[in-house]
């Protein structure tokens, strides 16, 4: 499941930057690159921002090792609050490495294919897991709902980049991702507390809100990917029957025969 993302990603991002101009001797000063005698040069280092998308990816595996290995104890929460705090770094990390590739000028093929990937694969984890810790709050189909967006997604992305068109993340899609965030931590919590003591008799209900989180994750999960397909599958459609009808008609149009051209036929028929 998680190599067809990456596939999927990957043929996007490489189709996309396949149509772009490309400098042979980018500058060192832009790049941070090495020159070399005889007009060789290093390639980049990875920079700040990639540094960080990889250490997002690094941090998934830690993160269901954590949840579901019996090494942490539950007893007094100590699992459940490790998971969440790792959980929201990582989290935080997709707006982080964003910014500073924007405002470092750090903007690289690499960080565009990674960025995705990681986004991809921390939320897919994190529900996997979730389905196995907290099945009540996170049954199987809600992680299916989940993961088969991202799938939808990816295949949009991957039939734009083929004909040319880049899909940009959404304001909704980024709402999509706060809500994930805020449900996977409230499911996480749910775990150990149904109920946070906050002072004396008054309680924060964390059950609760782990439930309409989820349904609402849900909800605006559905409503995102169905946001994605109509915004570009109707234009992306019409374009490649277009073009589909004109190669048929291109394929069966009979060329002009000029005179002379027939009058070596028919010699060359007797």
């Amino acid at each position: 499941m998680f190599l067809r993302v990456l596939c999927g990603e990957i043929f996007s991002c490489s189709r996309l930057h396949a149509r772009k101009p490309r400098i042979a001797f980018p500058s060192p000063v832009e790049h941070n690159q090495i020159w070399l005698p005889a007009g060789h040069w290093n390639p980049p280092s990875v920079n700040l921002p990639n540094s960080i998308t990889l250490s997002r990816i690094c941090s998934i595996p830690l993160l269901v090792w954590i949840l579901a290995s019996p090494h942490f104890s539950s007893e007094h929460g100590t699992k459940e609050l490790l998971a969440s705090a790792l959980f929201i770094a990582a989290a935080m990390t997709d707006g982080i490495d964003g910014y500073l590739a924007r405002r470092r000028d750090q903007i690289t093929t690499m960080g565009i294919l990674l960025d995705p990937i990681a986004d991809k694969l921390l939320i897919a984890a994190a529900f996997i897991v979730l389905v196995q810790i907290n099945p009540s709050l996170v049954p199987a189909w809600v992680a299916i709902i989940v993961i088969g967006r991202e799938f939808l997604v990816s295949g949009l992305r991957s039939i734009a980049a083929s004909e040319g068109f880049t899909i940009e993340a959404s304001e909704l899609g980024k709402f999509k991702m706060v809500v994930q965030i805020v449900s996977v931590v409230a499911v996480i919590l749910d775990h150990h507390w149904k109920e946070w003591p906050i002072y004396g008799h008054y309680f924060f209900p964390v059950h609760w809100i782990a439930s309409v989180a989820i349904w609402f994750m849900v909800c605006v999960s559905l409503v995102s990917g169905i946001d994605y397909f109509v915004a570009f599958w109707s234009k992306i459609d019409r374009r490649v029957v277009k073009r589909r009808r004109r190669a048929f008609i291109l394929s069966r149009r009979r060329k002009p025969v000029t005179p002379a051209q027939a009058d070596r036929d028919v010699a060359a028929s007797t």
